[in-house]
């Protein structure tokens, strides 16, 4: 699961401060990619963890790194849908906000223009 993006300015300074923090999420990172799902697979997954445990941040961050990936609005769009009838819909148009705050980037991939 790799998009070839440089990480925020953020995590760069925490690693920084916390190096050996930045070498374990490293051997995560490593290890997830050992597993049967193919990348869109995983990456549509790791979406759907976020959105269930309603982390903005990491919805974000998964939409940047979907886009990336190659994987339309239009099938980000529907991993939210499929979230509403868990989530319930008040969390729901809350998450569509989200993956629409990077959607709706004019600097976003496949941004409108």
């Amino acid at each position: 699961m790799s998009t070839n993006q440089a990480p925020p300015k953020t995590y760069n300074k925490f690693v920084a401060a916390h190096p050996e923090f930045g070498k374990a999420w490293q051997l995560m990172r490593e290890a997830e990619a050992q597993g049967p799902l193919d990348d869109k697979t995983a990456r549509l997954i790791k979406l759907g963890i976020a959105i269930g445990a309603m982390r903005e941040g990491a919805v974000h961050s998964n939409v940047r790194k979907a886009l990336a990936a190659g994987i339309t609005p239009e099938e980000l769009e529907h991993v939210v849908a499929l979230a509403a009838s868990t989530l319930g819909m008040p969390a729901t148009v809350a998450v569509f906000s989200w993956v629409h705050d990077v959607l709706d980037r004019k600097d976003a991939p496949d941004a409108p223009a």
